[in-house]
Parts: structure tokens; C-alpha cells; sequence
């Protein structure tokens, strides 16, 4: 299992560009569609958690998806396939390439350029799949959104996520406590 855990991840490091946003989506397919690690539910639940610790999310979820599945032994394992082809890449770009070859080179300059938008693609497409997952409807929609502009307003302290995930969790531990109090 740690074998299939670590080769996994590797690839997912590997054929991944843009992130971990644009992990999220390969990761689900691959941890719940294709080999039935976990169901939606958790990797929804695992994703949240992962998000919430400091970090680089694409480690982060391969840390908690290593956890849940081998403990200790598997979150290390699973970072590391996470972790190994990026370092290489990054040693790779940073042996043969400096930054002047780079911005000098009109073939690299438009390679970089194309990708970008691939890269905007990979990130949308989780959070479409994680709002659908959620069960984030058309009228819950607007919270996602706000939250979005306000982050990406750039106002003090309002632009700030983690106001955003405190706000959040007040908010459905209060609704929480409602629900219960109307099943009283």
C-alpha cells in the first residue's frame, strides 16, 4: 500500500502544473474514483482540513490523505511522492536555466504564456467539482463569491482568509446549535 500511495502521488506531483488547486482535481479523481481510497465525503472533509493548516496545499492533502489511509508512515510517504518530481523539476530549471535565459528567450516566454490559462482552467475546475460535492446550489452560490471579491479587494483585514474560515466555522457551529435547538 505505502508502494501504490507513494507512486500515486509522484505521478500526481509529476503531471501537475499550477498548484494545488490544480492538484485537487487529479488527486480526487485518483484517490476516490480510481482506487476507491476514500469517498467523496472524506476527501471533501480531508480537503478542508488540509486547507486549514499552514503550508502548501498540495502537500497538505497528500499529508491527511496518507494519514487516514497508512497513519504516520503513509502522510510521510505521500508528501514525499508529493514533494520528489517538483523538487527535481525546480533543481532541474534551477541548474540549467537563470532567470535572464528565461525572460531572453521568446520559445520559453511564449510556452509560459500559453500555459498560463491552462493553469486558470486547472484551478477552476476543483472548485466547480468541490462546490458540486459540497452541495453548494445556485442559492448558496453568492457566499463563495462575496468571499472571493472581498478576498481579492485587497481591504485591511477583510481580505484576509482566515477571517473567512473563522467566520465560517462560527457560522455553522451557530447554525448547528439552532437546528438542534428546533429538534428540542
Amino acid at each position: 500500500m505505502l508502494n501504490e500511495l507513494f507512486i500515486t502521488f509522484v505521478k500526481i506531483g509529476a503531471f501537475t502544473f499550477g498548484g494545488g488547486w490544480a492538484m485537487i482535481s487529479i488527486i480526487e479523481r485518483e484517490v476516490v474514483d480510481k482506487k476507491h481510497w476514500l469517498n467523496r465525503e472524506e476527501f471533501l472533509d480531508l480537503l478542508a482540513i488540509a486547507q486549514s493548516m499552514p503550508g502548501i496545499l498540495a502537500v497538505n492533502i497528500s499529508v491527511v490523505v496518507g494519514d487516514k489511509l497508512r497513519g504516520l508512515k503513509g502522510a510521510i510517504t505521500a508528501a514525499a511522492g508529493t514533494i520528489m518530481p517538483c523538487f527535481s523539476i525546480i533543481l532541474a530549471i534551477a541548474i540549467f536555466l537563470t532567470p535572464e535565459t528565461i525572460t531572453g528567450s521568446p520559445t520559453l516566454t511564449a510556452i509560459f504564456k500559453g500555459i498560463r490559462p491552462v493553469v486558470v482552467a486547472l484551478i477552476v475546475a476543483p472548485v466547480i467539482t468541490t462546490a458540486k460535492a459540497a452541495k453548494i446550489g445556485w442559492k448558496l452560490a453568492w457566499i463563495p463569491a462575496v468571499v472571493a471579491l472581498l478576498i481579492w479587494s485587497k481591504l485591511p483585514y477583510i481580505s484576509n482568509p482566515i477571517v473567512f474560515i473563522v467566520a465560517g466555522g462560527l457560522v455553522g457551529w451557530w447554525l448547528n446549535c439552532k437546528r438542534k435547538e428546533r429538534a428540542q
